[in-house]
């Protein structure tokens, strides 16, 4: 007999992926779509909602294609995704705009205006208002586009608009809504006091769930253009980092990995929710019930390695990274005096809270060359998340160990740079690539009332320790990058002036 089948399907950024698991966890088939982000303006980022939908509909003709015994067999769908969009739905659930994205940073003035306004709300919320979040767009809609901010019968985060068009429900679940700024945290209830900050009703909210829950299932209008099953159920799924956590077994509290692909995150699994809004950390619900986390966000990541691999002419990230390794291999501590990277090329989260904020390289000379720069871009990006970490575990979660996920995880190199940065133990894993489509496809199982997998990890690849022979050089060049922010932000503030 064939076994029941779970796809999970994660929207990112850059890509759609799926893929095919079996009760067992074991991956029976897997496809993409490249997906391509509109900048209309400078500090603008967005996608067309329907063209998500086009990509689903891509990737599963593809599986359907490749693995049609597997396909055939498909029992239901877990949804994972990018978080904090803004996916605006008329009272026909026709899209009034493009979504704005995460990486949007043209609500800097609305989310500033909201921690001004209302300061008490980032202690219920989990978080300061920041401009990638979905609550400071609204404000700016309402002010910028007023015929579509008036418009807006429902408003939903990217996968919860796969949902829709899987099963005609608009829903969302704890995770993603954690990720909007209009969450109670503790109570993981929508909080109308932010709402109507933002101008909003709960009637324009959509339905909540937690990640494990069964949420409706395939139209039949639908399963018959897909070729899918009949009633296949539909998880609440989450938002990518929480889903990711899912699909790597970080459930318990301590549970703790850096996610490294085009924004990077380092992330602990807390048992109650834990907060320093203060210091830029995120508090947010989990994708499971009765857990939340503690995050720490950049926002660019493995992102930096693809921008400095095309302004050093290399033909791919592989090429640059083999440069880095030929030139500065980690058996020998890096020069003080070495070039260093500021990575805020799309601004920055935690713990500065300044989109606008722009990268630099410092320190160069007549004898800088590409594998120093190069270098430089993967140690700054370890310094980031060093930021970031310290800022974590201000608020009492710990990072005893990480696991390593993302397109950046691929790098061996990278991985050491990070454990001898963070003076944490990293652990790379196979299949981490396909982190929040696993976890997806583990929460379309447990919303049929199978959980056996949710405590499940991937097989660890490689393991990491930290280099103390190298603290004391990394340890000043970490003094002089945490010096240098100041100027970059100054430097931001005078050009603002002019």
């Amino acid at each position: 007999m064939h076994p029941a089948i779970s796809l999970g399907i994660d929207l990112g950024t850059s890509e759609l992926k799926t893929v095919l698991m079996d009760s067992t966890g074991a991956v029976r088939g897997q496809a993409s779509v490249r997906l391509d982000v509109s900048r209309p303006q400078p500090g603008w980022s967005e996608q067309a909602p329907q063209d998500w939908w086009a990509a689903c509909v891509n990737a599963l003709g593809q599986l359907r294609a490749g693995w049609p015994q597997d396909y055939a067999q498909i029992v239901c769908i877990g949804l994972s995704g990018q978080m904090h969009g803004a996916v605006l739905l008329d009272s026909n659930d026709n899209v009034i705009r493009p979504a704005i994205l995460w990486n949007d940073a043209r609500a800097e003035a609305e989310a500033a205006a909201l921690a001004r306004d209302y300061p008490t709300y980032a202690d219920v919320t989990g978080s300061l208002p920041m401009a990638g979040l979905t609550a400071p767009k609204l404000l700016w809609l309402q002010q910028h586009e007023p015929d579509a901010f008036a418009a807006i019968a429902c408003l939903l985060s990217p996968k919860d608009y796969l949902r829709l068009r899987f099963t005609g429900i608009k829903l969302t679940d704890m995770s993603d809504a954690a990720g909007t700024l209009w969450l109670d945290e503790a109570k993981r209830a929508w909080y109308t006091p932010m709402l109507a900050a933002c101008g909003l009703t709960l009637e324009q909210m959509p339905a909540l769930a937690e990640g494990d829950a069964a949420t409706g299932t395939v139209l039949a209008a639908i399963a018959d253009q897909l070729g899918l099953p009949a009633n296949v159920v539909v998880a609440g799924g989450g938002g990518d980092n929480p889903v990711s956590a899912v699909g790597i077994g970080a459930v318990n509290g301590g549970d703790s990995f850096i996610s490294l692909g085009t924004s990077a995150a380092i992330v602990s699994v807390t048992e109650a929710p834990l907060g320093n809004p203060a210091g830029g950390v995120h508090s947010f619900c989990h994708a499971l019930p009765g857990r939340w986390y503690a995050m720490g966000a950049i926002l660019s990541g493995a992102s930096c390695l693809r921008w400095a691999t095309g302004v050093l002419g290399q033909p791919d990230e592989a090429a640059l990274l083999a440069l880095v390794a030929a030139g500065l291999p980690l058996d020998a501590p890096i020069a003080p005096s070495a070039p260093l990277f500021l990575p805020y090329l799309s601004g920055e989260r935690t713990p500065h809270n300044d989109p606008q904020v722009r990268g630099a390289f410092l320190q160069l000379g007549h004898d800088s060359t590409p594998a120093q720069l190069g270098y430089a871009v993967l140690e700054g990006v370890a310094f980031a998340l060093r930021d970031a970490m310290a800022a974590v575990t201000s608020t009492g979660a710990v990072v005893p160990h990480c696991m390593l996920v993302g397109g950046g995880a691929r790098s061996q190199y990278w991985a050491q740079l990070l454990a001898n940065v963070l003076g944490r133990e990293m652990r790379t894993l196979h299949n981490s690539e396909l982190s929040a489509s696993l976890g997806a496809a583990k929460l379309g199982f447990a919303a049929i009332g199978d959980t056996s997998l949710l405590t499940q990890g991937l097989p660890i690849k490689n393991t990491f320790l930290p280099d103390a022979a190298h603290s004391a050089a990394l340890s000043i060049r970490y003094g002089r990058y945490r010096s240098l922010f100041p100027a970059v932000q100054a430097l931001h503030q005078l050009s603002d002036k002019e």
